[in-house]
């Protein structure tokens, strides 16, 4: 079978097709056969070598496929159920510990750029029903990030606000999401193309960040205050996010885009407008069965921007380097 693996020191030339013998499950595992992987920003700072990883790792943290055989223990999966993975393959349930988050799939442990691989029964959820393995690609990191820092630690509730930034495939299905709760979705963007997109799926304004560098201000001039702000570029834009936040408004800070790695924050008005601010990474498998159960209620689908095949990993990225991307960015084979 195949398998994509990262050379060290990374870089997206040093993305390498193996071949690899055919795994057998243990007792405790089953065989999943891979359909589909997407795109994320930490998938693309492992393949690049911005996140050392062990020479032969195989990347990517998100993937799709069927179950065609279990170890001798497993009882709750059989062979042909559609499966995808998760983030953390250790985090079955309650709070984030160490030993829970020491795995991560596609970085610590291998990911899902393979043709087939052996899992831990516990390590999977079921798709939502009538989700391709490409959609059901697109939800592990980003969808159930955007799952996480809505429903999970905000609570969001119908009427309430939220704003996302950008168009990468968290934002877009974070609005997908709040839009799915009854939420007004606000947004940001540099392209007015992609502002126009947006606003036909659902936002209730967009502002163009490159025309205003104050858009946290004009945000909170627009709308009193946003309830849920889900901040992806980290040190970039969490002092705009401050400033669109209400006064007792949410922070979900989840992402380091565009070189946000260090930033300023204003203190003073972080204290006075009285903002609750949690980082949070992914989610936990409950988390995920959870977000499964809601969009088989809601019927929402995934925002896939391009499809690429199985051994045009690098060119992939390359796309995604590009920005251009409006939603996920996906792989299937």
């Amino acid at each position: 079978m195949k398998v994509i693996t990262v050379k060290s020191p990374g870089g997206l030339d040093n993305l390498t097709i193996v071949e690899k013998s055919h795994p057998t499950p243990k007792a405790n595992e089953v065989l999943v056969k891979w359909h589909a992987t997407s795109l994320n920003y930490h998938d693309y700072l492992v393949a690049v070598g911005g996140i050392p990883v062990q020479d032969g790792r195989i990347p990517m943290s998100d993937g799709a496929g069927e179950v065609v055989e279990v170890g001798g223990d497993v009882m709750d999966w059989k062979a042909g159920d559609k499966v995808m993975s998760m983030f953390f393959p250790g985090w079955v349930e309650g709070e984030p510990a160490l030993r829970k988050i020491a795995g991560v799939s596609g970085e610590t442990i291998d990911g899902y750029i393979a043709e087939m691989s052996c899992v831990s029964a516990e390590s999977i959820t079921k798709i939502p029903s009538g989700y391709t393995y490409a959609e059901a690609a697109t939800l592990p990191c980003a969808g159930l990030t955007a799952w996480n820092g809505l429903m999970n630690t905000g609570n969001l509730q119908a009427g309430q606000s939220v704003l996302i930034e950008g168009t990468g495939g968290m934002s877009i299905l974070g609005l997908q999401l709040a839009k799915a709760a009854g939420a007004k979705v606000y947004a940001t963007t540099s392209s007015n193309d992609k502002a126009e997109r947006l606003k036909e799926m659902g936002c209730e304004a967009v502002v163009n960040y490159k025309e205003d560098e104050r858009w946290g201000r004009t945000l909170f001039k627009m709308t009193g205050g946003i309830d849920h702000v889900l901040d992806v570029g980290g040190g970039s834009t969490m002092k705009q996010s401050i400033e669109a936040a209400r006064i007792g408004g949410y922070i979900t800070a989840i992402g380091i885009l565009s070189g946000g790695r260090k930033g300023e924050i204003t203190f003073p008005k972080l204290f006075f407008k009285f903002i609750t601010m949690k980082g949070i990474a992914v989610g936990s498998r409950k988390m995920q069965e959870a977000m499964v159960n809601s969009i088989n209620i809601s019927g929402i689908k995934p925002i896939i921007d391009k499809r690429f095949a199985f051994d045009q990993l690098a060119d992939a990225f390359r796309y995604q380097e590009s920005g251009k991307h409006f939603g996920k960015i996906v792989l299937e084979w």
